[in-house]
């Protein structure tokens, strides 16, 4: 048997989505796998031991997506099975033009096979829940969702380090202010060696985290934003021994080596998308009238959300965390 998957386009989803994936594997023990997403999202799960073939889709480069597309179809071939983490109309085309009989497409309410749509989603429901009912939906079992599972070793650091981790490529509104990352930093560098994460976009923002831990008289601080691999960037992580980030995707690669962490929430669905499963976890975050708001950008320009918590709140949630191991 051979079956198609396309992951979720985002990290974070893709990590997400591994609990679910693992329970699919489990239910098609003899199946032929070929993985199709994002760069981020293959090159973070492309180490599977049941993945057998790894496309990365570059439809969205240049030219006429739908062209692009039938290109894709055409390189992914027909497969016995098709399923899609994705809603999106061209995952829909892509999976009808490979001329798989059987096909699914991941909906937050629903899944929809064909003609015929199976319930799939709770209310409120975690995001790992909703990929595993989407699965469930497919394989007719009620397997529920483990933890996330990723296959990149752990690297083994010679001290105890700090990860500071201040981007989130969704948009400004998740972002936690550099000034108080580099307060905390320097409050924990007693105990840690720091190393300040970020993709390329998120150059400036860590550059400005180093300056200000160094002219905090802090030294065991290295900024590696933009110079990491994803596979790099899920080793790294894996080592580390305390986690400070945002809500993003290097969030859910700690979650997956259950390394301690304290996530910092803002605009987003706290109780949708927190850490899955992983114990040595704290977040830290303010209830207000305006959020959760779900926008890229604060709506309303004040980020009280974000801007209202202090760095005194994050050592201290860091250290009570520490104290708890």
């Amino acid at each position: 048997m051979k079956i198609l998957i396309e992951l979720p386009t985002w990290l974070g989803d893709a990590v997400m989505a591994t609990p679910a994936l693992e329970n699919l594997f489990a239910a098609y023990p003899e199946a032929e796998i070929t993985i199709v997403g994002s760069y981020v999202s293959t090159e973070a799960l492309k180490v599977h031991p049941r993945i057998n073939r790894v496309v990365i889709d570059k439809t969205k480069s240049g030219g006429f997506r739908p062209l692009n597309i039938y290109r894709l179809s055409k390189e992914l071939q027909k497969h016995d099975l098709a399923l899609s983490f994705r809603s999106h109309f061209y995952s829909k085309l892509l999976l009808l033009l490979t001329g798989t009989p059987k096909r699914y497409i991941y909906k937050k309410t629903s899944i929809d096979h064909r003609l015929s749509t199976i319930d799939s989603a709770q209310s409120a429901a975690h995001q790992v829940q909703r990929y595993q009912s989407f699965i469930n939906g497919i394989t007719g079992r009620n397997d529920l969702p483990g933890p996330l599972k990723l296959y990149w070793p752990a690297k083994s650091f010679e001290r105890q380090t700090l990860g500071i981790n201040p981007g989130a490529t969704y948009g400004s509104a998740k972002r936690w202010y550099p000034e108080k990352f580099a307060e905390v930093a320097a409050e924990l560098s007693d105990r840690f060696d720091i190393l300040i994460f970020g993709g390329p976009g998120e150059r400036k923002i860590a550059a400005d985290i180093e300056r200000a831990v160094h002219e905090k008289g802090v030294e065991k601080v290295k900024n590696i934003a933009g110079e990491t691999t994803i596979p790099e960037l899920c080793s790294l992580i894996g080592g580390l021994d305390l986690f400070i980030t945002g809500d993003s995707g290097p969030m859910h690669i700690a979650a997956a080596y259950s390394v301690p962490t304290v996530a910092v929430f803002g605009p987003t669905r706290h109780k949708e998308t927190c850490q899955w499963m992983n114990q040595k976890s704290v977040i830290v975050r303010h209830d207000l009238e305006c959020a959760p708001c779900m926008k890229r950008t604060c709506p309303i320009k004040t980020h009280e959300c974000m801007k209202g918590i202090e760095a005194s709140e994050v050592t201290e949630a860091a250290n009570r965390l520490l104290e708890s191991m």
